[in-house]
């Protein structure tokens, strides 16, 4: 076998590399013969197979090509002093070298290839470095080196938005940033651009069909224009899976002078640079939602510890009752609330409701539903009356969409209970010989100014339990599909009547969480049992 070695240059730099194997494999993969980084090369990209002195290059279905020369390639053999590249826009570079050969004829390179090189490795440090740079910053950087390799006057970058291109910033050479409302320049390059995924060469605005959208690029005297996409490549953990490429927005640059900006080594370096930039950009933005979204995490966490505060100590206890309650909101905050009320008369009010909606919309109205029925039930009005004043108020205040299923009762030391449902599932009284459901009332809550309601008085006797819940108890959907349902609510109840009203609420509570196990929680779910002492 000939002394063959292939003098490589990439973002690591340039180093020789002996050909030592009858099958050298190149690629990304770690187990490869000569491992290369780089956004367009493959993870088994290529090969040199060697036989009677004989060096052959085969592409191995690479996704950017294999190319010697210039000219792409699925099999060449090789001869001294062929230039191989892996990929469309020079992610590594090689030349193929014999010992026995005399030294090959030097190629002139712009300086634009060898300040890529510089480029790519601060980029990949960049990379390296997580997510620590702000999006700023990165953006200047991308555009300051843009301008650096290209000799360009001036550049801007244009991020998607919603499959919108969004201006997010300019910068003029000399690391000088530029307002956006003074880059003058038509946004029918780029968009085509973003759109097509490929890059565009103007070499004369004059020259085009150009020139009346950049009348005020033209009066400034910028003639040469070179546009390339942001690309983000993402590769998968599996080889035979391929890696997934958008677009993020494009990079575009101009000149008065022609310079380098239209070289063919300065465009496959810019797109090199592009799709570099891509991943750094991204980076920067997951760091900035990351933070946006921890801070708004917080905020949710501080709501939900107001919301608690808001509502009343689970327990409560009087000369003839006993009564808990408490709720679980489906998300941090939830919409529904219960309350209790020392009436003047020695009775106790109470009641229970559920806002239509979930999350921060229906917590806020939760606790504005519950400054009401407090200013409400301080009048002592019957509950009736209560509740139609606290629908007043909420139809007034003309909150679109937004209502309130609403339980009020008021219980007395001999036992009467005098209760309004206002569109709420219907509370149960259970004794000893059976149950009824609370169904009297009128409609929800907001819904239609004029409403009018009816109040029922009912008799516990000593040891009757009341059950106020929300649907997110009777709703509650197992695994399987099936609602919790009325029915395992009794048999609850019935099952623990000798407990406390503490403890029946945990067993309540208990047993829904064991029927939706396996099944995400859909609702906020809210509870209030009360037992008549007598």
């Amino acid at each position: 076998m000939s002394d063959a070695r292939l003098e490589v240059t990439d973002a690591l730099g340039r180093r020789i590399v002996p050909i030592s194997k009858g099958q050298f494999e190149i690629g990304r993969r770690e187990t490869n013969d000569l491992r290369l980084a780089g956004s367009e090369v493959s993870r088994d990209h290529a090969e040199i197979v060697v036989q009677n002195n004989r060096f052959t290059l085969r592409d191995r279905s690479s996704r950017y090509g294999t190319y010697v020369n210039g000219d792409q390639v699925t099999e060449r053999v090789l001869a001294h002093g062929d230039r191989v590249r892996l990929g469309r826009t020079g992610g590594a570079e090689m030349v193929f070298l014999l010992a026995d050969s005399p030294p090959p004829q030097e190629r002139a390179t712009t300086t634009a290839i060898g300040d890529l090189r510089q480029i790519a490795v601060l980029l990949e440090g960049l990379r390296a470095l997580g997510s620590g740079r702000v999006l700023d910053d990165v953006l200047s950087l991308v555009l300051d080196s843009a301008i650096e390799v290209s000799g360009a006057e001036r550049g801007f970058i244009m991020l998607d938005q919603a499959g919108e291109l969004e201006f997010k910033m300019a910068r003029n050479r000399g690391r000088v940033i530029l307002p956006g409302a003074s880059f003058a320049t038509s946004r029918k390059i780029p968009e085509e651009v973003f759109r097509t995924g490929e890059p565009r060469i103007v070499a004369d605005l004059l020259d085009s069909e150009l020139a009346n959208f950049h009348s005020g690029t033209v009066a400034l005297g910028i003639r040469n224009v070179l546009c390339v996409p942001l690309r983000l490549v993402r590769y998968l953990d599996k080889g035979e899976a391929a890696g997934e490429e958008r677009r993020i927005g494009v990079l575009y640059l101009d000149s008065r002078e022609k310079g380098s900006l239209l070289s063919n080594s300065t465009r496959a370096a810019l797109e090199t640079l592009a799709t570099e930039a891509a991943v750094a950009i991204e980076n920067a933005r997951l760091y900035r939602e990351t933070m946006e979204k921890a801070r708004m995490e917080q905020e949710m966490r501080i709501a939900a510890e107001i919301q608690q505060a808001l509502l009343p100590k689970a327990g409560r206890a009087g000369a003839y009752f006993r009564a808990a309650a408490s709720s679980l909101p489906c998300r941090s905050i939830g919409g529904d609330f219960y309350d209790y009320v020392d009436l003047s008369d020695g009775s106790l009010g109470f009641a229970l409701g559920d806002v239509a909606g979930k999350g921060p919309p229906a917590a806020l109205l939760s606790a504005m539903m519950q400054g009401m029925f407090a200013a409400q039930a301080a009048g002592n009005d019957s509950p009736s009356q209560t509740i139609r004043k606290v629908n007043l108020a909420l139809y007034r205040r003309g909150i679109e969409s937004r209502f309130v299923t609403l339980m009020y009762g008021a219980l007395y030391a001999d036992g009467q209970l005098t209760y309004c449902n206002a569109g709420h599932n219907p509370p149960l009284v259970v004794s000893k010989d059976g149950f009824r459901r609370l169904e009297r009332g009128g409609p929800i809550v907001g819904l239609f100014e004029g409403a009018s309601y009816e109040e029922e008085t009912v008799t516990l006797t000593a040891g009757d339990w009341l059950i106020v819940f929300s649907d997110g108890i009777s709703e509650a959907m197992s695994a399987e599909g099936e609602e919790y349902g009325e029915s395992r609510i009794l048999s609850c109840v019935q099952s623990h009547a000798a407990v406390d009203p503490q403890h029946m609420l945990d067993a309540l509570f208990s047993d829904v969480r064991e029927f939706a196990r396996g099944a995400a929680q859909s609702d906020d779910i809210t509870a209030m049992v009360l037992r008549y002492q007598g």
